[in-house]
């Protein structure tokens, strides 16, 4: 099976196509909610959730986080992504995409679809981070499919730049129905 196809599996059942779909990036870093917020916004807006963490195990079966595994896996990633906006599928990527230049390929891919992008960064107190992260290696959950823990987050912190372009933030620690009715409603215009 090829990367794309394997890519494509990773991501489960499609929801039916839309004539204007959008591409809704969900960022931040490792326990922060990414995963928890992608799946509560595509409960109120039916989209495919591209998961970086999911396709990295799809494609590699002992993951190293190397940089060279790390491209791969964002390659397939935009690939498959540009291939299911043309089919007419919203996506909602769900990765850490810490640095400016990361996300400069996603606004590539929607301005050259000519497709709504929406941008979410996603976040929650350092304390609360930590907290999560020691429980996912404690008792992980089964929709958890990321194996950051506190240290990863520590190396990453530093990278984090702020995102160039006009995006919702959320505090997952808080509740994050507002943001998901704001992203819906701009998904919908």
């Amino acid at each position: 099976m090829s990367e794309q196809e394997l890519a494509r599996e990773a991501v489960g059942e499609l929801p039916e196509p839309v004539s204007r779909p959008v591409l809704v990036v969900v960022s931040g870093l490792p326990g922060s909610g990414k995963s928890y917020f992608s799946r509560k916004l595509a409960e109120k807006l039916p989209s495919a959730i591209v998961e970086s963490d999911i396709l990295r195990l799809a494609l590699f079966s002992t993951p190293t986080h190397s940089q060279a595994e790390s491209r791969r896996v964002f390659l397939v990633c935009h690939l498959l992504i540009r291939d299911l906006l043309k089919r007419g599928v919203r996506v909602i990527l769900d990765a850490t995409n810490l640095e400016e230049g990361q996300r400069e390929q996603l606004y590539h891919i929607a301005e050259s679809l000519g497709t709504k992008l929406i941008l979410v960064w996603v976040e929650a107190p350092e304390e609360i981070i930590k907290e999560r992260l020691e429980r996912r290696h404690e008792a992980p959950e089964p929709q958890d499919h990321s194996d950051a823990g506190w240290e990863i987050y520590k190396r990453m912190r530093p990278r984090a730049e702020p995102i160039g372009r006009n995006h919702f933030v959320v505090d997952t620690s808080r509740d994050i129905s507002p943001v998901i009715e704001k992203v819906w409603r701009k998904a919908q215009r």
